[in-house]
């Protein structure tokens, strides 16, 4: 379910039904597949090494996150694939700014990926929405370590209600600084004492049902909490001291703060406009940027105090922000422009803005902060940006409707998930061949 912004409602639900009907297109075409042999029918139609996933749920990590090794418990569930290059690469490259993406791995089956995270130690997860009701680990050489099912018993949780199986529906995450936990948030939840799913068109109190977060243990890729948020809670970020998770609610257009200590949320709080996604924290764990698909506008909110305040205009439905490693800048894709813009966070002035494609979506940084990559949703590219002046410096095809991406930094590689089914791993270590 792909957010737009409140204008174009009619555009919005055409959408909504398109995507439902790729979904089932993707299931339909892999019963097809397994009924000859995954690897097989893989190998015939793509050409490049693939790996058949299935789901699990971890989350993404703040930057200040020391890299500890997360050692997942029994065997993975499927192999790694082997890393085949699609053209020619040159020397490894001192910096993200010189190097080009080359594609090594494509991933498939039991896909339907929303986002895609990766973790400081390489853990990588795809969240698979109410199309699979799954999250998918893989380690960063592509095997699929765990799937975890989004199933639970809400009562085993203390929430009440709601009796027998309910099922979430995963779409972000975000990993503690430790990497011990992952956060993440469910669209809509299905089972007894829910009402329908939630819309992408929506507005506050029309009655769509309240939704859930899930922290998952990543040793042993159990669901070991579960904490009620607003509606349609999208995008989830866990401050860098790990003692606060913050949810954007969409349909509630607030914003969830949950104590992690107490295990509970501890304030709802209005930000002022609609349709609220991307999040991002400074370092000292004070102050979040938000972004509000649903105008043109990032506001910064005070932890402490609960104050928010406009903070910036970039452009038509901004949607992903991603930190600068010196938290000097903020970069933020705007759906609706299409466009990335560059934002001093001192000050909110907005330094620079390029064109990247048509409706960017998901934006991820190197390690070494001298690029960001920008998923361009109805172009089926990604954009390579180099931050100092913004300029693009490389374009890639991708399969149809790229949505999500990370930068996995143990192999430098580049993760996009591909909203019909798919993931595609491209290698940014090495310089190009001139």
């Amino acid at each position: 379910m792909s957010p737009q912004v409140p204008t174009r409602r009619a555009r919005l639900e055409k959408k909504y039904i398109r995507r439902r009907v790729v979904a089932a297109t993707a299931a339909v075409g892999f019963l097809a597949l397994t009924s000859f042999g995954v690897s097989l029918a893989a190998a015939l139609l793509t050409g490049d090494a693939e790996a058949t996933p299935a789901a699990t749920s971890v989350a993404q990590v703040t930057k200040r996150a020391p890299a500890t090794a997360v050692t997942p418990k029994g065997t993975p569930q499927a192999a790694a694939p082997k890393p085949s290059p699609a053209s020619p690469q040159g020397e490894v490259g001192r910096t993200a700014a010189e190097t080009a993406m080359v594609r090594t791995m494509r991933l498939t089956g039991d896909l339907t990926p929303k986002s895609v995270v990766a973790s400081p130690a390489g853990v990588v997860v795809a969240q698979n929405m109410m199309y699979r009701h799954s999250v998918s680990a893989f380690g960063a050489d592509g095997a699929l370590l765990a799937t975890v099912k989004d199933s639970v018993d809400l009562a085993k949780f203390g929430i009440k209600g709601h009796p027998g199986t309910t099922k979430g529906a995963p779409v972000e995450a975000a990993f503690t600084a430790d990497g011990k936990h992952a956060w993440v948030s469910n669209y809509s939840m299905y089972g007894a004492g829910y009402g329908p799913e939630g819309l992408d068109s929506c507005r506050a109190g029309d009655g769509t049902s309240p939704s859930t977060v899930y922290r998952v243990d990543t040793t042993t890729f159990a669901i070991d909490r579960v904490v009620e948020v607003g509606a349609v809670p999208k995008y989830v970020a866990v401050t860098p001291d790990d003692k606060t998770v913050l949810v954007t609610n969409w349909c509630t257009w607030d914003l969830s703060v949950i104590d992690i200590a107490k295990n509970k949320e501890v304030a709802r709080i209005p930000l002022g406009g609609t349709y609220p996604r991307g999040i991002v924290v400074a370092p000292d764990s004070r102050t979040a940027y938000v972004a509000l698909m649903g105008s043109d506008r990032i506001v910064k909110v005070d932890l402490r105090t609960k104050a928010v305040t406009r903070f910036a205009g970039t452009g038509d439905g901004p949607r992903h922000i991603v930190l600068s490693p010196d938290a000097k800048y903020l970069y933020v894709t705007n759906n609706g422009s299409g466009t990335v813009a560059k934002l001093d966070r001192a000050t909110g002035r907005v330094l620079a803005t390029t064109r990247v494609g048509d409706q960017p979506r998901s934006l991820t940084i190197s390690t070494d902060g001298a690029a960001i990559y920008s998923v361009n949703y109805e172009s089926s590219t990604v954009s390579k940006l180099r931050t100092s002046d913004l300029e693009v410096i490389g374009q890639v095809a991708t399969d149809y409707h790229p949505i999500g991406i990370t930068y996995e930094p143990t192999r430098k590689a580049v993760w996009v998930a591909c909203y019909g089914g798919s993931i595609l791993v491209f290698d940014d270590s090495r310089r190009p061949v001139t």
